[in-house]
This record gives structure tokens, sequence and C-alpha cells, in this order.
């Protein structure tokens, strides 16, 4: 389908290239005479609104017109949904959607699902490099049930020590050891020293099966959008800048990064609802 505007330019470049008239060319595009003279005047408001929005689409290249529109409510901005999708496509602004690959069917479904804050963390690595080619393990843990991303841990190497010792600093800060780790089979996750941990501290460890990652799909999203909106947009000079954005990314995700999953609320607002709205369920899982 052609647009007005599509066919103000062609009328203009038949008049330029031709030396047609107006008249002339506008009836060989099917062009209305005063839509052609038309002069689209844009207001203080639409401008700003604009501009926005190309700034959202630069900075988070893999949002959609639906997210960037919570954001703008966000901001102030008093706009519905629709006028963004037009503006959006006025703009020109894609996102590029890969091919999802279609899971297998699970053998061993794993019965334990995150049903409250605390229930279950999700535990996975994830790996880049810094500018000069030498690899990083990221330790990435996430609440299965709120989505909050509880730490995106950056270094060299991680043992299951480095490990324990990343969850020891996030049970310090909640106030609270989850009932169950969800995590696969690598050689830190099925270290005596960690199966130690869980049972000094008394946390269950739910593993996934072999070559079964979609058992563990939290924190595979996680990972998915981890890589996709930091790790394939920056080149790293050091683990100094690695570990800061990281840390800036999860406090991103964490207060700000409207999320589809939870009614476009952020992991922390959610997770603050929840608790408003079962107070006497949060107290029991506390005495826990």
């Amino acid at each position: 389908m052609v647009t007005p505007n599509q066919k103000r330019v062609a009328v203009a470049h038949l008049v330029a290239e031709f030396g047609v008239s107006q008249r002339r060319a506008c009836l060989v595009v099917n062009q209305h005479r005063s839509t052609q003279r038309h002069c689209t005047t844009r207001s203080d408001e639409e401008r700003a609104l604009r501009t926005r929005i190309r700034a959202l689409a630069v900075k988070y290249p893999r949002y959609g017109y639906r997210r960037i529109h919570v954001m703008l409510l966000r901001d102030g901005f008093v706009v519905n949904r629709k006028r963004i999708q037009r503006l959006w496509r006025a703009e020109g602004l894609l996102v590029q959607r890969p091919k999802k690959r279609k899971p297998k069917a699970r053998r061993n479904p794993i019965v334990v699902r995150g049903a409250h804050p605390n229930h279950v963390w999700a535990l996975d690595f994830q790996f880049d490099e810094t500018a000069d080619g030498r690899p990083v393990k990221i330790l990435n843990v996430t609440d299965e049930f709120t989505r909050e991303a509880l730490a995106t841990n950056a270094a060299r190497r991680i043992t299951a020590a480095g490990t324990m010792a990343v969850l020891d600093e996030i049970v310090e800060e909640r106030g609270q050891a989850p009932m169950f780790l969800r995590m696969d089979n690598g050689p830190e996750f099925i270290a005596d020293s960690l199966q130690d941990w869980c049972r000094a501290t008394k946390i269950n460890t739910s593993y996934c099966d072999p070559g079964s990652p979609w058992q563990n799909g939290r924190i595979e999203s996680f990972n998915s959008r981890l890589r996709d909106e930091l790790l394939t947009l920056e080149i790293f000079d050091s683990m100094w800048e690695i570990r800061f954005m990281l840390e800036e990314h999860r406090k991103n995700y964490n207060h700000y990064r409207p999320h589809s999953a939870l009614g476009y609320m952020t992991p922390v607002e959610f997770a603050t609802k929840w608790q408003e709205e079962n107070p006497v369920l949060l107290s029991q899982e506390v005495d826990q």
C-alpha cells in the first residue's frame, strides 16, 4: 500500500524529472492536489515524543513499541499505545526477532516451581570475553517467582567455592535462604562442597536432566535477555568495566525494565505488590 507521503515524493520526482505540471503528476499517481500541497506541522509535544521514542529505541534495541509505551508513561508522557505504534512505524523502527527453536518434549519434568519469593533460586553460568580475547565467566542467579536478578557476578574463573560465596552474599542481603536451588549438572554445581553447603543451610537442590536447559527456563530467559541487551552490544576493555555494566544492567532489569510476563511491572514492583497482598504467607515463609 502506498502512503500519501510516498505519493508526495513520487509527484515531486515526476515534476522534477519530466517537467510535467503538478496537476498532471497528481493525476498519474492518484494523489489529491490538496494532499500534495498540505504542509505537515508538528507540535513541540510531538517532536519531543518522537525524540524520546528514538532515544529509547537506540538504548534498548530489543524493546518493541508496547514496552516503549510503558516507559514513556513512566517518563510523564500522556499518550495512548496506538499513537506510539503509529509514531513507531512512522520513524521506521523495527525489532529483529530471532527464530525460536522448538524445545524437545520433557521426559522427566521438574515438579517444583517457584510459588512465592525465595522459594526457588535459579543458577546458571554465561560466558563472554574482554577486548583482549580473555574469557569471562558470569554467574547469574534469579528468583524464579519474582524474576528478580539476584546476582550477575563476573570473574575469569568461578569455582564451587566462588559460587557459595556469591550465594552467601545474596542470603545475607535478602535475610533469607531459598527453599530450592535449581541448576544444571555443571561441575561447580554438583561439587561435594556445594552439596555440603546446601545441607548445612537446609537448602534443597533441583537439578535439570542432562542436556535439558528448558527445565531451567527462567534463568535461560534471563541469560537470553542479558546477551541480547548488553553482552552483544558492548566491548569490554577490562573486568572492572564488565562488572560495573553488569551491575547497572541488573539494577535496570529489577527496577526499571517492564516485564511482559509480570503485566509490564518490574520484578521489584511485582515482589512488593505480592508481599503487600500476602502478608500472612510472607510471615510463614520467614518463620520457615
